[in-house]
């Protein structure tokens, strides 16, 4: 499954494949509360077919309205405010105070659109970030590819959207039992790609979560073979200390930003002094949460799929 931005992309490059004109709107600012962050995709063709989401709403049915019968964006980009006045947030069903400013892109197959975007898709597949810049008076687009995840930049005065599009984040679940299930569900609804490992298939049988790649295998090969860029975030939940110890050691060996091991303080002690008896240097148990997650006094499965969401989640942002 891929994330919402890159089926964006995807659908435009097989628009244009297909000959089909169309166009591209980015989220370029956003001011009080705002349903989708900067950075959100959304294309629509000449058929008013759509994929990705601005608003979730009638922003959307606006804006389709006006790209269909040819009021905006014709031939170059162009700048759209919703929510301007209170009354046009009403309108569109924007939260109180709640802004978007959104730049629209004519995308023609005979500008060279379809090599452009065919690239950036291919990119995404193989795991890899790049930056498109986008020159406003013109429309004419360079891509560039990065190491670096770099923020959305719109200058109006000087014409330019720069946006750099990366691998979609995947998660690790070692152990199947009823905290990861809630790890999976949560983890979902913030699009990561998710994969169970366990090596008790009745187990893995018994996941009810849709949409997770399903793995009885040995956890650490799994790991150090896909966990191999710094999207990647490994869990260790089975509440099995060899499961849990051997994948710990694969993802030492990876670039992942974060690995975290379910256990109480002392049980986190005592994996820590396995783990250096089995070799791990202290530099790599740094980068180990455990235990797992934030002390928010969780006690549940879900309380404490919670407060390890939330751990990754900041992890994620302050990643360089």
């Amino acid at each position: 499954m891929q994330s919402v931005d890159q089926q964006v992309i995807a659908q435009v490059y097989q628009w244009l494949k297909d000959g089909q004109p169309c166009w591209l709107a980015t989220v370029v600012a956003t001011y009080g509360s705002s349903p989708r962050p900067v950075g959100s995709l959304f294309t629509c063709n000449k058929k008013g077919q759509v994929v990705g989401s601005l608003s979730g709403g009638c922003v959307e049915e606006d804006l389709i309205e006006k790209l269909v019968c040819g009021s905006v964006a014709r031939t170059i980009p162009e700048f759209l405010r919703y929510g301007e006045t209170e009354e046009e947030a009403t309108k569109f069903g924007l939260p109180c105070g709640g802004q978007l400013d959104v730049v629209i892109e004519p995308l023609q197959v005979q500008h060279n659109a379809e090599s452009t975007y065919g690239q950036i898709n291919a990119t995404l597949d193989q795991r890899r970030s790049i930056r498109r810049t986008v020159q406003l008076n013109t429309g004419e687009v360079e891509l560039a590819e990065t190491s670096v995840f770099s923020p959305l930049v719109y200058e109006a005065e000087n014409g330019f959207l720069a946006q750099t599009y990366g691998p979609r984040f995947q998660l690790f679940i070692v152990g199947s039992n009823m905290v990861a299930q809630y790890v999976a569900e949560f983890a979902q609804k913030l699009d990561y790609r998710i994969t169970v490992i366990d090596t008790n298939q009745s187990n893995l049988d018994s996941f009810t979560v849709p949409g997770v790649e399903k793995r009885c295998d040995l956890p650490d090969e799994v790991i150090q073979r896909e966990a191999n860029d710094k999207n990647s975030a490994v869990v260790a939940l089975s509440h099995d200390p060899r499961l849990d110890d051997m994948a710990l050691i694969g993802a030492f060996e990876t670039p992942a930003f974060y690995i975290g091991a379910m256990g109480s303080e002392r049980t986190s002690a005592a994996r820590r002094e396995r783990l250096q008896e089995l070799g791990v240097s202290d530099l790599e148990l740094q980068r180990l949460h455990a235990p797992i997650g934030f002390d928010i006094g969780s006690k549940t499965p879900p309380e404490i799929a919670i407060s390890i969401l939330a751990q990754i989640t900041k992890t994620q942002y302050n990643k360089t």
